[in-house]
């Protein structure tokens, strides 16, 4: 499952969890509408550390905060892309 399949994957998990009727998933939906809230958003960050292996935010020593979902999907897969070039 590649890094994006896995995020959307994710985030409808944790909104189905958490009772929240997202909006459709595009790389311009803006996070602060999407319905998740912060604790949802650890809950999804934990998670994809878990399924992914790494935690972007805490290994990156550029702060970024993503806006849209394009934004946080990039943010992982460049996070990943690093990881490949490094080993």
């Amino acid at each position: 499952m590649t890094v994006r399949l896995t995020i959307m994957a994710q985030i409808a998990q944790v909104a189905e969890e958490q009772r929240v009727k997202l909006p459709p998933l595009s790389d311009d939906l803006v996070l602060l509408d999407s319905g998740l809230d912060s604790l949802a958003f650890a809950i999804l960050v934990a998670r994809l550390e878990d399924e992914l292996g790494f935690d972007p935010f805490t290994t990156s020593d550029d702060v970024y905060f993503p806006v849209t979902l394009g934004d946080f999907v990039r943010v992982y897969e460049n996070a990943a892309s690093k990881l490949e070039n490094a080993s």
